[in-house]
């Protein structure tokens, strides 16, 4: 029943984050008049829905008056540096990514999106524009971890591509704490706007060059050192991912690397629960994505001519990282 009753959860956090309620709670608004004075909604409809927070855990309830709970008030408040409201309501509970999955029995008979053309896949789906300014709150720290496992501090020269950047974090944050490195950002003109606000926000205009187009399609450049590939090949089926990373190795110097991110479960498929689950997102919004397992990267990096690839953990992150080596 709980499994049924799923999407009155999902159907209530976006209620409060379209309210902006746990915002005012977080500025000291406790009671249901005050909440339904400033919120413009009625004191029913508050008591309920605060009262379902609570039940959530996301509230707490002491003497009719509510609190936000710790998540709440580090990831669902707006005057927090965390807060993920825009990438929970603006991507992963949009209307676009549900819509995918009311039809999702027909996706397990066709193997892949039921919706019409290639799902989230399309070409220019604006909806990657919506993803790389959303996710900016919930990638930043990966893209910082990431920085410091690559040791950019050290300053080293390099030619970094990254592909299908989206929100451009990942490189944009290695240009920021490498002052050598310069770093050339693929993806859909659109997308790369977003991007460039991001790397001149963070100082590296100078050292930030754009690459627009079909990253399957377009001169991606050569003599990389490294090669960024961030929650991409993941949208992608085996034999399509085989044919780029051929792209990709032929960009790269002697030596050179690819830093792959996504969600990477074991082979047993079913742990961690992040990763297993995420398999779902790709069955249902993309014709052939998947979450793939370390060995089934290292098999179609090694068919495309890669050396040798490693898994690196991520600290803190549902995600993982494998280096290969050209």
């Amino acid at each position: 029943m709980e499994a049924f009753r799923g999407y009155q959860r999902t159907a209530a956090m976006r209620a409060a984050i379209e309210l902006d309620l746990f915002t005012l709670i977080g500025e000291g608004k406790s009671s249901v008049p005050e909440l339904a004075t400033a919120a413009r909604a009625s004191e029913r409809g508050i008591r309920i829905l605060c009262d379902n927070l609570a039940v959530q855990g996301f509230l707490s309830k002491v003497n009719a008056a509510y609190t936000l709970a710790p998540d709440a008030q580090v990831f669902l408040d707006r005057k927090s540096p965390s807060c993920i409201n825009d990438a929970a309501a603006g991507f992963f509970a949009s209307e676009e990514v549900i819509h995918s999955f009311d039809s999702l029995a027909d996706a397990v008979r066709k193997g892949g999106t039921a919706t019409e053309g290639q799902g989230m896949m399309d070409p220019n789906d604006p909806l990657w524009v919506d993803f790389a300014v959303s996710m900016v709150n919930v990638q930043r720290p990966m893209a910082f971890g990431l920085a410091k496992i690559l040791t950019a501090e050290a300053g080293t020269p390099w030619k970094l591509l990254d592909v299908a950047s989206g929100h451009g974090l990942f490189g944009v944050t290695i240009a920021a704490k490498n002052p050598n490195a310069e770093i050339y950002s693929q993806d859909w003109a659109p997308v790369l706007e977003v991007a460039q606000k991001n790397a001149d926000a963070a100082g590296v205009t100078a050292r930030f060059h754009k690459i627009p187009g079909d990253a399957f399609k377009v001169d991606l450049g050569s003599d990389y050192d490294l090669v960024l590939l961030t929650n991409f090949l993941q949208l992608l089926d085996e034999a399509a991912i085989e044919v780029f990373l051929k792209k990709v190795y032929a960009t790269l110097k002697p030596g050179g690397r690819v830093v792959t991110l996504g969600f990477i479960p074991n082979e047993d498929r079913i742990s961690p629960p992040a990763p297993a689950v995420f398999s779902l997102m790709m069955l249902a919004t993309t014709p052939g994505g998947d979450a793939y397992t370390f060995c089934d990267y290292d098999r179609m990096f090694r068919a495309a001519g890669f050396k040798h690839s490693e898994p690196v953990p991520l600290p803190n992150a549902p995600q993982q990282l494998i280096f290969s080596t050209k």
